[in-house]
């Protein structure tokens, strides 16, 4: 029987049988996607100082990153690498998404990260990216002061760790 699921880290739905195993939108792993009736999706956050500047910066990275790999998709040189960024980009703009929901900004601002032709140094530079945003989201889950603030940077190491994995079986 088909059902409606929800994912609790963007908060989109997703009609399917059984939920995906990731989200088809942020990538988020299984665990946070839930029958909708169930889904408890809050973007209503209060904000401690750290998790604010934390947020924002979380916000410029994946706006950084959405645009670079928005640039990959058209610039670089190898079929499977257009593909393969249009989706990063589609993912990480999502993730734009989540900080700008809960940033309470009603639009996401543009990038204008540049890229490269050749596929291997976009390879290259999507790991440099992919790594630092790890990073930057393991310190920021650990230093999260509310629960839904470290519950999103923890799916989003997830994600990002993925997306690793991605660039490090093509380089």
């Amino acid at each position: 029987m088909v059902k409606l699921y929800r994912c609790i880290i963007c908060g989109d739905a997703y009609i399917g049988v059984s939920p995906p195993p990731n989200c088809p939108f942020c990538g988020a792993h299984v665990g946070y996607i839930l029958e909708a009736k169930e889904a408890q999706v809050n973007f209503d956050v209060p904000l401690s100082a750290k998790d604010q500047t934390n947020v924002e910066h979380a916000l410029k990275v994946e706006i950084s990153n959405s645009a670079f790999y928005a640039c990959a998709a058209n610039q670089t040189n190898d079929p499977e690498g257009k593909i393969l960024f249009k989706a990063l980009g589609k993912v990480e703009a999502e993730h734009a998404s989540i900080w700008r929901k809960i940033l309470k900004l009603g639009s996401v601002p543009p990038g204008s990260d540049a890229c490269h032709t050749e596929n291997v140094e976009n390879l290259k530079e999507s790991h440099e990216r992919e790594t630092r945003a790890i990073a930057f989201y393991r310190k920021s889950a650990a230093e999260a002061d509310h629960p839904r603030i470290r519950q999103l940077f923890e799916a989003l190491v997830e994600v990002e760790t993925d997306h690793l994995q991605l660039s490090e079986e093509r380089l």
